[in-house]
């Protein structure tokens, strides 16, 4: 295990661990008949140019970085399916037969844990990543800047922008992960195409209300925000479960969205806190996350609208005052549907390898988590080929993927790549 800690795994940006994983894959791209190299943000590259090396590029990644207390496979799984496939290639000297150039990126930062800033590695790649990120700090006190040149590299406004690809070079974009959620192994499929990651918006609620004691303020008296923010979480997961029973066609809201928003809209409230946070007292002041998520950005519009004019009727019935603030927000992507038919048509192929005849399709599904597809679709067309984990379980040493389903993964590439001969 490479980690930072001794009893986790943990690898954070350009850590010592992060490091040590870098030029372990770095040996192994070597290995596998690639050329390498380090960018100034971390990223480790190895590239094969096949049979013309001006053709536009097929870059295939995922991030090596990992959470406090991580699980072995997220975002290493997709690095190490390409590695393998690209060897057998190369074993079988195929490698210099491919008619466009192949690019494996291993990122140096997707989790976001050390900066609190996600897509450090493929935002840069992609153009999206701000000059002024160098300047975020970690909870020591050094920034992305500082890091970056204690590792031996100096980093300039202008090799960031340097880092960006030009468009008109690369061909579109794949990348392997495990599916982090159970739709997989409740359909009893080792692997799935992703037909989008659902868009995200983070708010942050503040109800204020009247401190008071515990004990002598009267049950009718109270401006308790508390009880409404209870009020308040329990109306948003009714909305959530149930959001054709709160949103009325218009037109924003079609059909179309309510039966999006239907099958893919999940919200959560991850984090309270209370002032002055003591048993015997009435809170004066308590405030809440909202985490959203669903494909359809119309649809997660509509529905912050309508819990917007929720949290405001509630907390005018409880004479508390609400305010509400709009932290973070992404749209969703939509994958490719070259890729993505492609990618299927692979899985397919390299299960049936595996167990003779498959009765149904590869399934497509939604990913509500981040990837850095995400990021490099700023850039190209992008597709996704999910793993089955077991227990739907990540970001936990709990993350398990079969043995049989990494191999189903590897060979999906392989099946993949041996397309673009």
């Amino acid at each position: 295990m490479v980690s930072d800690a001794d009893r986790y795994l943990e690898r954070t940006f350009l850590s010592p661990a992060s490091i040590k994983a870098r030029f372990l894959l770095q040996k192994w791209m070597e290995d596998a008949g690639l050329r390498t190299w380090v960018d100034c943000m971390g990223n480790l590259h190895g590239r094969t140019e096949g049979r013309n090396a001006s053709a536009e590029a097929l870059l295939i990644g995922s991030h090596l970085d990992t959470v406090v207390d991580a699980g072995k496979f997220d975002g290493a799984l997709g690095i190490i399916s390409a590695i393998s496939a690209l060897k057998v290639l190369n074993m079988n000297g195929k490698l210099e037969e491919l008619k466009r150039p192949i690019e494996v990126i291993a990122f140096s930062d997707e989790e976001g844990v050390r900066f609190q800033s996600t897509f450090l590695g493929s935002a840069a790649i992609a153009g999206i990543l701000p000059v002024s990120s160098l300047e975020i700090s970690d909870k020591s006190g050094m920034t992305i800047k500082d890091v970056i040149t204690e590792s031996g590299v100096q980093i300039t406004e202008e090799n960031l922008l340097q880092l960006k690809y030009d468009r008109k070079s690369v061909w579109g974009y794949v990348e392997v992960h495990i599916e982090q959620g159970p739709v997989l192994e409740w359909s009893g499929f080792p692997l799935g195409v992703v037909r989008g990651i659902a868009g995200q918006t983070r708010l942050k609620v503040t109800v204020r209300g009247s401190q008071g004691h515990a004990g002598t303020v009267p049950m009718p008296m109270r401006q308790d925000p508390m009880a409404a923010s209870a009020e308040l979480i329990v109306q948003l997961e009714k909305l959530c479960k149930q959001p054709e029973s709160y949103l009325s066609f218009d037109g924003h809201c079609t059909d179309s969205t309510l039966k999006s928003l239907s099958t893919s809209l999940v919200c959560t409230v991850g984090e309270i806190s209370t002032w002055p946070s003591a048993s015997n007292v009435i809170p004066g002041q308590v405030t809440f996350t909202v985490d959203l998520r669903t494909i359809d950005d119309i649809g997660r519009e509509a529905v912050i609208y309508e819990f917007s004019n929720q949290v405001h009727n509630i907390c005018s019935s409880r004479s508390v005052s609400c305010n509400i603030e709009r932290k973070h927000d992404a749209n969703a992507i939509i994958s490719d549907s070259e890729l993505s038919s492609q990618l299927k048509s692979a899985a397919s192929t390299a299960l049936k390898k595996m167990v003779g005849e498959i009765q149904e399709e590869v399934p497509v599904l939604m990913s509500g988590a981040g990837h850095d597809a995400m990021a490099i679709s700023h850039l190209t067309k992008v597709g996704m080929l999910f793993v089955r984990c077991r227990g739907g379980m990540s970001h936990s040493p709990a993350e398990h993927v079969l043995d049989d389903d990494i191999w189903a993964a590897g060979l999906a590439v392989l099946e993949f790549l041996e397309n673009h001969l």
